[in-house]
């Protein structure tokens, strides 16, 4: 409990329905721990409700995250600590999510190289609502098989059919195991370990991180008979539906996976796939407009920064640079929109813009162009007044140096 404690607090995360955060834990166990410790041991504890927010999805429609409370939190690390090294060894090499050493970009390597040798379709499997629609009684009768401390087993089941708060309204459930928990990703391994042994059965090539399983084919007719039949599996085996609008078989090229794709070329390079590309820029877009009106170091240096580097130190593993080269200029186009707008009036554009090096001439035709902030923001004035070097001494970081490195 100590180790738990000690990943829950540097795990920092939000305040679950009671408002308590990990800074008032330690407090709330000194006075509790005894009695929460002999609920345990007893299976009467009751989790609190976990609180609800909805987080809108790329492709529309929202993910249903769950937030424990940190003492659930905590109680659910503990768990995880104990029950992990339990089924890890008996999870197959083909899973990758949430998983201690394995990573979504070791699951696309291994997908280039099944494409490489020749499996260059693709049969992309996309579960319906997984996570609010895994069955309890499947799921626990599959934790039974290596578990039997009944307070244990009791605690789990509890954590499962814990309330949900949603808009101030306290909902039972069910079914689903709600994400935001510790416990969550290795409850769904645990539960998906038998796709993952049926498909090793049948001899497949495959990839599968959480819900997102990737089956690599050599036609496109092997690929319809593979996902039929596994639509068929899922739903028999471990009452789980596929998605059929979002899954389908066809060339790699034209299907993404955790975000990457691959280039129709010989080499079959890692790509980081359009959408992403265009998730990324609305992710920009919104910083740039808490950006107005703040000191453009702070901003870039508190925001825009850590957003970059999250990103691309992800899609490191793309092939292509590209991509980061054109980014590194868009990133600089909308600073330039940002500076252009808080300058507001003309007369203190034409001030500004030869206080930056133009000459009187070509900073006042620039200032009172009529044109729009992006179409001068793209412009050679404000290129020649903000180059790339005055963001690097304002700590923009380069992703292409980040990858460089």
């Amino acid at each position: 409990m100590k180790a738990a404690y000690a990943r829950v607090v540097s795990n920092k995360g939000a305040a679950g329905v009671d408002r308590m955060d990990v800074s008032m834990l330690q407090g709330h166990l000194n006075k509790e721990w005894r009695r929460i410790k002999s609920e345990l041991l007893a299976g009467t504890y009751r989790p609190d409700p976990v609180l609800q927010v909805e987080i809108p999805k790329p492709g529309g429609g929202v993910r249903k995250l769950g937030i424990p409370t940190v003492t659930d939190r905590l109680i659910q690390q503990g768990l995880l600590q104990i029950l992990s090294p339990l089924f890890e060894p008996g999870f197959s090499a083909h899973s990758y999510g949430f998983r201690p050493g394995k990573s979504a970009a070791q699951a696309v390597e291994q997908a280039q190289a099944y494409v490489r040798e020749g499996y260059a379709w693709v049969a992309d499997m996309d579960l319906e609502k997984f996570f609010d629609e895994v069955p309890h009684d499947v799921l626990m009768g599959k934790i039974r098989s290596k578990i039997t401390d009944r307070s244990v087993l009791k605690a789990i089941r509890k954590y499962l059919e814990a309330d949900v708060m949603v808009n101030g309204k306290r909902e039972a459930r069910r079914k689903g195991v709600p994400q935001g928990g510790p416990l969550s990703p290795l409850l769904a391994n645990i539960l998906l370990d038998d796709l993952d042994k049926e498909l090793e059965k049948r001899g497949h090539r495959f990839c599968r991180y959480a819900d997102d399983c990737n089956i690599y084919l050599k036609s496109e007719k092997a690929g319809q008979r593979v996902k039929q039949s596994l639509t068929d599996y899922l739903w028999k085996r471990l009452k789980l539906k596929v998605n059929e609008a979002k899954s389908a078989v066809d060339r790699v090229w034209r299907r993404s996976f955790l975000g990457f794709t691959f280039l129709a070329d010989k080499a079959r390079r890692i790509a980081v796939a359009n959408k992403s590309i265009q998730r990324f820029k609305d992710k920009v877009r919104q910083a740039m407009r808490r950006g107005k009106g703040r000191n453009l170091g702070r901003f870039i240096d508190e925001e825009l920064n850590p957003l970059l580097r999250g990103w691309i130190n992800y899609f490191r593993t793309a092939q292509t640079k590209r991509y980061a080269e054109d980014l590194d200029g868009w990133i600089r186009h909308h600073l330039r929109k940002l500076i252009w707008r808080q300058w507001k009036r003309n007369w203190t554009r034409y001030q500004k813009l030869q206080r930056r090096g133009l000459d009187e001439s070509r900073a006042r035709q620039s200032a009172f162009n009529g044109r729009g902030p992006w179409w001068n923001s793209g412009a050679s004035h404000m290129n020649q007044a903000f180059p790339a070097s005055y963001f690097k001494a304002c700590g923009l970081v380069s992703m292409v140096e980040i990858l460089n490195r």
